[in-house]
């Protein structure tokens, strides 16, 4: 991790473990919580935050926010953010967030040849930063692992808009499919 890296991550993570996000963070949480329980066969359900929420100290490259609940036992796939650098943090719970051990030109080779590498998110304050964070540069393949047990709550930062956040996964067919979380394509 470079040091303007780790000062990023330093940064939104002050802010996010202020008392004051924290407490507006909590209905987030619970509000997508009750959306992953009514949806039984959903691996994960999402919101984004309103950026005014953390106030005028975010970075400037921060455009977006989110609190993500993956389901406890689930692997979400791989994906990869072709327009986003995303920097995430274990919220609440355990999980583990692989991404591309050996990332080749913008990591852009087949997943099945994919070396994933762990990277085990834990939700104690008092854990060194980089067993709390995490960041993905921009297209690089990742894939959320959840253990048997809790769902893994976790808040997400982007370097787009929230409307313009796109994820691609692997197609069927070969190739990759782009997906939105938000809007008339959202998955």
């Amino acid at each position: 991790m470079t040091a303007d890296e780790r000062s990023v991550l330093q940064q939104l993570d002050r802010i996010v473990r202020s008392e004051q996000v924290r407490a507006q963070i909590l209905p987030i949480v619970e509000g997508v919580r009750a959306e992953l329980t009514r949806k039984q066969d959903a691996l994960m359900a999402w919101e984004p935050i309103a950026l005014t929420l953390f106030g005028d100290a975010l970075p400037a490259a921060i455009h977006s926010g989110w609190v993500f609940i993956l389901r406890a036992g689930a692997n979400t796939g791989a994906e990869r953010h072709p327009n986003s650098h995303q920097r995430m943090m274990s919220f609440e719970g355990t999980g583990d967030l692989q991404t591309d051990g050996e990332p080749a030109g913008g990591s852009s080779h087949e997943t099945t040849d994919i070396v994933w590498q762990s990277n085990i998110l834990v939700s104690d304050p008092k854990a060194p930063l980089e067993r709390r964070w995490t960041s993905i540069p921009q297209n690089v393949w990742h894939r959320p692992v959840i253990p048997q047990g809790a769902d893994w709550v976790v808040v997400s930062f982007h370097t787009v808009p929230a409307k313009l956040l796109i994820e691609e996964r692997p197609g069927s067919s070969g190739g990759t499919k782009q997906m939105r979380y938000l809007g008339s394509d959202r998955f």
